[in-house]
């Protein structure tokens, strides 16, 4: 969320699509602007634009063309309220106060009260006897989330599912920054380093980027903790070739920063930031329990802001060192709704609310232990989602295992058929439910989709290459 688009190249950038009814090409937005930044910053500016949907992007390749959002108000970046309500409700049981802070940082920007960074907030957390997450709610979180036993070296879970994990995390912390990439294509880039068609080199990148920052944290287990080493480190690998400033990279910030479609203004200096950034460290090393450690730098990573961007990123990632050391399920961020992530973010930074990010964090967190099969119990009832898009879920799995697709064919046949069947507002969702089935799919498992072993071995060939 740092560096955001400044607000007047922002209204720049919109002006120049508005004059394009059929879409703009890159080229045709930089040739009609007054002062075209650099390509790179360019196409930076186009996909926080996407990200705040405010600008639609569609085509592949050269043929890709950006038309403005339905939406262009203060509220933008959330999509619209109906449609994300809709999704994150269904999905997330909020609490009555949760509920309190998506109401505020749903209101207009022009109606928030703006704020500075807010020192008493981290002051006023004693590590082990403040709690965010309740008693309660770390018991159950440790009873769903024992993989192995204790006595394992720290990260044995992690390397054991490894691929699934480098995959999963990287592509859903990307995309809750905005990344357009599918599952399927994170997988391709991840496995064969097959970037996608028609997507920005900044995408690739990202999760390029994660997959380093996840294998780090992995391969160090023994060694990495919340220390600058680390956290230094993981800076580093996850905005190597993304920040403006190369040298930045891995470093403190030394210049102001802001944040895009917030009231938050993050604190300033470089000897505060380098103070209250020791502070969280020295905080967060001393706290016990794995849930709160991992909780706690989710929370106050992103609020100080001290790198010059990619902060959320590494609040992410943190979160999972305690869960990697103690062998764990780790936390991936399974079905979290963007629009949902950034108002909980929202909450932290102007009203030092924890509520709405902790319901976020403790239901991810069970979704990612269902995932990797880390606890014998099942999250309750099927999930109506997909009982619901049974058939359709069926239909294209089945499609792509008989026509023999590979994964770059059965990206667009996904997509074809999402767009046809399926409502705009759970479209993404329902794609993600039949890559994942796709990514998971074996013999024992295709007697479901009707199909013969002959013709799942068949396509595995095809698959595979």
């Amino acid at each position: 969320m740092a560096r955001p688009l400044p607000t007047q190249a922002q209204e720049a950038v919109l002006d120049v699509i508005a004059r394009f009814p059929d879409g703009a090409s890159t080229e045709q937005i930089e040739a009609n602007l007054k002062a075209p930044p650099n390509r790179r910053t360019l196409q930076r500016w186009l996909n926080e634009l996407i990200t705040q949907a405010r600008v639609h992007r569609e085509g592949q390749g050269r043929a890709v063309k950006y038309r403005l959002g339905q939406i262009v108000s203060a509220t933008a970046h959330i999509t619209t309220k109906s449609s994300v309500s809709a999704h994150a409700e269904i999905l997330i049981p909020f609490s009555p106060e949760a509920k309190a802070v998506e109401a505020h940082v749903r209101h207009p920007l022009m109606l928030r009260k703006p704020v500075g960074y807010n020192r008493a907030f981290l002051d006023d957390y004693r590590p082990n006897e403040t709690w965010y997450l309740p008693q309660a709610v770390r018991e159950e979180l440790l009873l769903q989330g024992q993989a192995v036993a204790t006595s394992e070296p720290a990260g044995t879970y992690a390397r054991q599912l490894a691929g699934r994990l480098l995959i999963d995390l990287s592509w859903n912390s990307s995309r809750l920054e905005g990344n357009t990439y599918s599952l399927l294509e994170t997988e391709r880039l991840l496995s064969v380093g097959e970037a996608a068609t028609g997507k920005g080199a900044l995408e690739a990148q990202m999760i390029l980027n994660h997959k380093e920052a996840i294998e780090f944290l992995i391969d160090s287990a023994s060694d990495i903790g919340f220390n600058r080493y680390t956290v230094l480190n993981l800076h580093a690998l996850l905005s190597d070739n993304l920040l403006d400033d190369p040298t930045a990279s891995g470093r403190l910030r030394s210049i102001a920063v802001g944040i895009g479609q917030t009231t938050f203004l993050p604190l300033e200096g470089p000897q505060r930031i380098a103070e209250c950034f020791d502070q969280v460290l020295d905080t967060a090393a001393v706290i016990r329990d794995p849930y709160e450690q991992a909780f706690f730098a989710m929370v106050h990573l992103p609020y100080l802001q001290p790198f010059e961007d990619v902060n959320k990123r590494v609040s992410r990632l943190a979160a999972n060192i305690p869960l990697i050391q103690r062998n764990l399920c780790p936390l991936s961020f399974v079905d979290v709704a963007q629009s949902t992530y950034i108002s909980a973010m929202l909450g932290i930074y102007e009203l030092n609310r924890i509520e709405l990010l902790r319901d976020v964090f403790v239901w991810a967190y069970k979704r990612s232990c269902a995932r990797y099969s880390a606890v014998r119990q099942s999250l309750g009832e099927p999930d109506p989602f997909r009982l619901q898009y049974r058939e359709q879920i069926t239909q294209v799995v089945a499609d792509v295992v008989r026509k023999e697709m590979s994964k770059l064919q059965a990206v667009g046949h996904i997509q074809q058929l999402a767009n046809a069947q399926i409502e705009a507002q759970v479209r993404e969702r329902f794609i993600e439910i039949v890559e994942t089935q796709l990514l998971s799919l074996h013999e024992g498992s295709i007697a479901r989709y009707k199909l013969l072993p002959s013709e799942f071995h068949a396509w595995q060939v095809k698959w595979k290459s």
